[in-house]
């Protein structure tokens, strides 16, 4: 190890440390964090002689792993009933951005293979940082970021066709320049190591491998996952586990690029094979944080490949075709949100989101400028166009946020639907949540009124006889609407935390009479809601592990009542000290400080609860011994 690598790895990670904790403190995002990081660390990584470019193309692995990570969440039949979106509406995405801006730099004197592959480049938009801030804002279930889901992953499987039409657009005067130059250029081509599969090969013979590869990833993700890993599990080395899930990340990665395709797509694919693996939840807390380290360098790289000499020569050229580009991608985005019947908020989240260009279309430009497509001082502009475009991504979600939302959650585009009259039960969400408590509710015929933001979710809900209304729960004209004046119980189950508060702060203000549950995400939702005046909340994860604890003791041999008991003890301690630290987080200014009194609360009595519910427990475990 050198000390040039240890000095970038130094750098690099400092960069990030100081960044995103301020930018996620700003409201900013991480990304941004990152970017921002990139750009003051650019002029240091350029001055240490660091090829930020090749740089980059190493750590695009980490959206190699965040797809991945992304397919083990998602089950075959989900991705299969997003089939229309991803074809349809990515396809027209691809198409209609394609031809826009090709038109648009033909009409600009660019020949018109040079404007075709700008339009192919300018059609993709960015995985990486999309993926990441709707993950981080809790919107990919949303309508808007299931639909820019699907168009990115069509993206990523149209980068195959592009890759092999690029050639056939080559110019003959800068084949020829760059054939001189390669002749010039010494004879070591020769000697590398070639490991593509398909170079030279007939289109029948590279279809049967591409094939037979991806049939490969299918089979061993469905039938040697499971035998590989329980022979690693019995040498008992978290490492050895951690290693061969990197080890299968990468050799499916490898394998796709030795056969032409998209090493993100054939990744992906194997998640979703994977997903109902007994080994899913253990691969993605392995992979997790080498996605995470891998991601944020990436980000870092982007925001230092910004060529701050070629931008100030030609500030006010690449500045307006950026925010052409922008503006281009946002119409088209607007025209297929409204064809394919996008609401309100969700068909600006769409726009918006997915304005940028992308990361692979700095593998694209390089594979042109290779190709004798496109000649290099256009490149080294549409490398900037694409680099700041994306610098400008996390403002676009900052628009969104504080503009657009809030808008939409006071007037929504699409028309709430008509109440036929009030159930008595309210439940806002129909998720994995309130979902089972809706089912639960409606076997003992109890009659409930559904209200969920999703178009999707309602269409399977009434697909299935089940009835649900459109709207967002969180608007009090709407709650009227649905009849929560004569209502006895309100369910609050949807997935933002701050929606969520604000929506049991309005109950217990206006409708104190009506008993709120709570769905709380952690525990500092918890302490939020109790704020907020509910006082029926139930933690999303807290009853799954009592159950697990109980099972544990009654794998240590104790009779099921007495694991019930043992469970009992423990809950009613937790829920005791839940109270008093809920009191005392709020009346704390910075409850997270260590001198608020929430702090001193939990450091005064830590010790003196801990012996307290040993004391409980062992009362149970005494009584055994009789």
């Amino acid at each position: 190890m050198t000390a040039e690598f240890m000095f970038i790895t130094f750098t690099l990670f400092l960069a990030g440390m100081i960044a995103v904790p301020l930018a996620s403190r700003f409201g900013l995002g991480s990304v941004l964090g990152y970017l921002i990081a990139g750009i003051a660390i650019g002029p240091v990584l350029h001055w240490a002689g660091v090829d930020v470019a090749a740089l980059q193309h190493f750590t695009e692995f980490g959206v190699v792993m965040m797809l991945f990570l992304i397919g083990l969440e998602m089950q075959p039949k989900v991705l299969w009933a997003m089939r229309a979106k991803i074809f349809v509406m990515g396809g027209l995405q691809v198409g209609l951005t394609t031809v826009a801006v090709m038109a648009i730099a033909m009409l600009f004197g660019q020949a018109w293979t040079i404007a075709l592959a700008i339009g192919l480049i300018f059609a993709l938009s960015s995985t990486a940082i999309v993926t990441q801030t709707l993950n981080e804002k809790g919107l990919m279930r949303s309508d808007g970021g299931q639909a820019g889901f699907a168009v990115l992953l069509f993206q990523d499987i149209a980068v195959i066709p592009m890759l092999a039409l690029v050639p056939l657009l080559a110019l003959k005067e800068l084949s020829d320049a760059l054939h001189q130059g390669d002749d010039h250029g010494g004879g070591h081509g020769d000697s590398a190591l070639n490991l593509n599969l398909v170079e030279g090969l007939p289109g029948w013979q590279t279809a049967l491998i591409t094939v037979a590869a991806i049939a490969l990833v299918v089979l061993a993700g469905r039938y040697l996952t499971g035998p590989i890993f329980r022979y690693i599990a019995r040498a008992r080395l978290r490492e050895l586990f951690v290693s061969t899930a990197l080890m299968m990340v990468v050799g499916i990665a490898l394998l796709m690029t030795m056969v032409g395709l998209s090493p993100a797509l054939g990744t992906f694919l194997a998640g979703v094979v994977m997903a109902n693996s007994e080994y899913r939840h253990e691969l993605e807390s392995d992979i997790a944080p080498f996605k995470g380290i891998f991601l944020g360098v990436f980000f870092i790289t982007v925001g230092a490949s910004i060529d701050f000499a070629l931008l100030s020569e030609n500030v006010a050229l690449i500045i307006g075709l950026t925010l052409g580009l922008i503006l281009l991608k946002c119409v088209v985005m607007l025209v297929l949100g409204r064809v394919f019947k996008l609401a309100g908020g969700d068909k600006w989240l769409f726009a918006l989101g997915l304005a940028q260009a992308g990361e692979f279309g700095f593998v694209l430009v390089s594979f042109t400028v290779a190709n004798a497509v496109v000649p290099s001082p256009i490149a080294d502009l549409l490398l900037l166009v694409i680099a700041i475009s994306m610098l400008l991504t996390p403002a676009l979600f900052i628009l969104y946020d504080w503009l657009i939302a809030p808008r939409y959650s006071r007037q929504q585009e699409r028309e709430a639907d008509e109440f036929a009259h009030g159930s008595g039960i309210i439940i806002a969400g129909h998720g994995r949540f309130g979902g089972i408590v809706n089912r639960a509710l409606r076997a003992a015929d109890y009659e409930t009124t559904v209200i969920d933001y999703s178009n999707d979710q309602l269409k399977m809900l009434r697909r299935f006889g089940l009835s649900a209304y459109y709207g967002d729960a969180t608007r009090p004209d709407l709650l009227h609407a649905a009849g929560i004046e004569s209502a006895k119980v309100l369910v609050i189950a949807i997935d933002n935390k701050e929606a969520a508060t604000e929506l049991a702060r309005h109950m217990h203000e206006h409708h104190p009479r009506v008993h709120v549950i709570a769905r709380a995400i952690d525990r500092w939702h918890v302490y939020d809601l109790w704020s907020a005046g509910c006082r029926d909340i139930i933690r999303e994860t807290y009853d799954s592990s009592i159950r697990a604890a109980r099972s544990a003791f009654e794998a240590l041999g104790h009779p099921r009542e007495k694991a019930e008991r043992l469970v009992g003890a423990f809950e009613t301690f937790d829920r005791k000290t839940m109270i008093e630290t809920a009191q005392a987080f709020i009346q704390s200014e910075d409850p997270h400080s260590d001198d608020s009194e929430y702090s001193r609360l939990i450091r005064e009595n830590q010790e003196a609860w801990e012996a307290q519910l040993k004391a409980s427990m062992q009362e149970v475990l005494k009584a055994r011994q009789d």
